[in-house]
């Protein structure tokens, strides 16, 4: 059989998916790269995308242009790594933090995994707030807890149905919110109209504009804890470069449109006299969209569903990871993903009924603190699949208690990942504690950089030296990063 196309695939794996953690065996592989774009594409066009875009021009206090270069220059870099993770997914058909376990060890691995679910619960709060605002804002019949409670459900029942289910809805997404999306632009634009005090408003300085830079690429690193668990069912044979330019492209432009609209609502606010620090976003587009509010903010509000879908359902595949690392014969079945969705939903609403009044100030503290976990861990991976092990690893061994070859814990590459995550801390700056070189730069935040530059070398050459003699070197290789251009 073509390893590239199964027709009949699709057909045989079920509407309900009954696959949590496992391999996907080759008669279940189905789909194409264009598949890839529209889940990035269409899930990405959602309320807290603009939410953070707003970030630049009001928070950040920058003006218009520096803002849009700087959530330009962001997407672009950071949706390289997120790019990197997504070609991974065919090639080994298992989810990413799965396969992390390739690079830490079978134990060594749990670190990150508990990380990452605590990032997923944490977007998915986050999802909660603003899509409840945003339904509150546009209905009056809709509270902002009303609000909050029917996102999560929706976002639930995604997530009980899987793989299948969330792609269809992120197709769905492409076509209608991106024309809600052009369509707020051109009401805004051309109708609402823009001051001639437009750019004026705000200013350039160093630390906003680097602060813009690091939370669009930050977007966009967020997204390598799971990128592959939506490539995974991908035909082995669907090739990286394909699965690279679809992930790439999908989510750059899926990202980029609605953060532009958001620096343009957060300008718009300031110019028309608000506090920087205090304009609300989500209630600004909803006045600036008169008489297509319900209709256009309803749609971002679907985006926020399918995104939190995506941000639940693969909390749940890391949380039964964390299990099967104690228990390596449990492989868990759609019943325990249900479950496991109910339990992360409790934990998120909880948080987001908690903590919405204050919300933004928790939303930028905890995009600060993902950036300095999740950096060192994306070098190491991709350093490990792209130039170590050119992507040939025994996916078995995966799943094995001791690790296989890859054993409990590989001290190289958790030594590298203390390393990275403590080397960022003299070069952060956030509202909670800011380093002595940011300082001395004027607040200015380079702190990812370079995790990103001492990681990748650190944990290439320690490897290389370190890499245990009962493991053997890769006999072929499949994938390149060459191959990606």
């Amino acid at each position: 059989m073509n390893p590239r196309s199964n027709p009949a695939a699709a057909a045989e794996v079920p509407r309900l998916e009954d696959k949590t953690i496992q391999p996907i065996p080759a008669d279940e592989r189905h789909g194409k790269a264009r598949d890839l774009f529209t889940i990035w594409f269409g899930s990405n066009i959602m309320i807290m995308t603009i939410v953070t875009g707003g970030l630049a021009t009001t928070v950040f206090g920058l003006n218009f242009v520096p803002a849009i270069v700087g959530i330009i220059i962001g997407n672009i870099v950071g949706g390289i790594f997120m790019a990197l993770h997504s070609a991974q997914g065919p090639q080994l058909g298992v989810a990413q933090m799965i396969q992390t376990r390739g690079q830490f060890g079978s134990f060594g691995a749990l670190l990150i995994v508990a990380i990452v679910v605590i990032m997923y619960v944490g977007f998915f709060a986050a999802n909660l707030v603003f899509g409840g605002e945003a339904m509150a804002a546009v209905s009056p019949v809709v509270s902002v807890d009303g609000g909050i409670i029917i996102i999560g459900v929706v976002s639930v029942v995604a997530t009980i149905f899987g793989y299948r289910l969330i792609h269809a809805y992120a197709r769905f997404l492409s076509v209608v919110a991106g024309v809600a999306l052009l369509l707020a632009f051109v009401w805004i634009l051309l109708v609402h109209g823009l001051p001639s005090t437009f750019l004026d408003q705000g200013n350039f300085n160093w630390a906003g504009f680097m602060g813009t830079i690091s939370v669009s690429a930050l977007w966009q690193l967020a997204y390598a804890p799971y990128v592959s668990d939506y490539s995974r069912y991908m035909p082995q044979g669907t090739g990286s470069a394909p699965a690279f330019w679809a992930s790439y492209s999908g989510c750059v432009l899926g990202t980029l449109f609605p953060m532009i609209l958001g620096a343009l609502v957060g300008t718009l606010a300031v110019a028309f006299g608000h506090d920087a620090a205090s304009v609300d976003i989500v209630g600004s587009i909803g006045a600036m969209l008169q008489p297509w509010t319900i209709a256009v903010i309803g749609i971002f509000c679907l985006g926020v569903a399918a995104s939190n879908a995506m941000n639940l359902y693969c909390g749940v595949l890391c949380t039964l990871t964390i299990g099967q690392t104690f228990k390596p014969s449990w492989l868990p079945r759609a019943k325990t993903r249900t479950i496991g969705a109910i339990i992360i939903f409790l934990l998120a609403l909880l948080i987001a009924l908690f903590a919405r009044d204050n919300f933004i100030l928790f939303y930028t503290n905890f995009l600060s603190f993902l950036m300095y976990v999740l950096v060192p861990w994306t070098a190491i991976n991709l350093v490990d699949y792209y130039l170590l092990r050119h992507g040939d690893y025994r996916v078995e061994d995966f799943f094995k208690r001791d690790g296989g070859v890859y054993g409990r814990f590989n001290w190289v590459a958790i030594g590298a990942y203390i390393a990275g995550a403590l080397i960022q801390v003299p070069f952060s700056a956030t509202a909670i504690f800011t380093g002595p070189v940011a300082a001395a730069m004027g607040g200015v935040d380079i702190s990812w950089l370079v995790g990103l530059l001492v990681v990748a070398p650190l944990y290439y050459f320690a490897a290389r030296i370190f890499r245990k003699k009962s493991e053997p070197a890769p006999v072929h290789a499949p994938v390149l990063a060459t191959d990606l251009v």
